[in-house]
């Protein structure tokens, strides 16, 4: 099993994260994105978009972080990753578009501005950033996980961009919950932690 990845993309890190936390043999294959090797014909003919992560699985191709996840959880039979029960796969479904979505726009997009130099206006992509910062919150009031009584594949896709948000000048403080959700998700068996950058706030610590 091979997994094209890049120490600081978040989305790679996120596929990294649950390859580990299964406990699966795997090889870590670095792509240059500052040379442009994800636009190179042998990327491309991994993955069209260009993007890192893609799982090679023997000759299974799968692009994408959060198909990655479905993909692992499902061919290990991980229910426990992956509830089958419906409403709870659905649950696990919300929150891989939140993934997708908020975060991406939000403390993911923040974080670009300030380690890639994306040209995002920043003040916006802050306020994204705390817009969902405090729906987690919220709903973690009277739960450990973010779906059911164990850590699913939900709280995998939304670790690497929430754990590294300060460095998009995203402020973590005043998040308790959210905190706390992170030191669950860090204190896992296999779990591998995100290369931090000094950038933004983080840039101070």
């Amino acid at each position: 099993m091979k997994l094209y990845t890049h120490p600081l993309s978040g989305n790679a890190h996120r596929a990294q994260l649950f390859v580990s936390l299964l406990g699966l043999q795997h090889e870590l294959v670095e792509v240059d994105l500052m040379a442009g090797a994800h636009k190179q014909p042998a990327f491309l003919a991994l993955n069209p978009f260009g993007q890192v992560p893609v799982l090679d699985d023997d000759g299974v191709v799968v692009p994408d972080s959060g198909a990655i996840l479905v993909y692992l959880a499902k061919k290990h039979r991980r229910n426990d990753w992956l509830p089958d029960a419906p409403a709870e796969a659905a649950a696990v479904q919300r929150w891989l578009s939140v993934a997708a979505g908020e975060i991406a726009y939000g403390p993911a997009a923040a974080r670009l501005v300030t380690v890639f130099g994306a040209s995002f206006n920043t003040d916006e992509v802050i306020a994204r950033a705390h817009v969902i910062l405090g729906r987690i919150e919220s709903h973690l009031a009277d739960r450990e996980w973010l779906v059911g009584t164990r850590p699913t594949i939900a709280d995998v896709a939304i670790y690497s961009y929430v754990a590294r948000a300060p460095e998009g000048n995203v402020d973590l403080s005043a998040y308790p919950r959210v905190n706390a959700l992170l030191r669950r998700i860090e204190a896992l068996p296999g779990f591998v932690p995100f290369r931090q950058s000094r950038a933004g706030l983080s840039a101070a610590v």
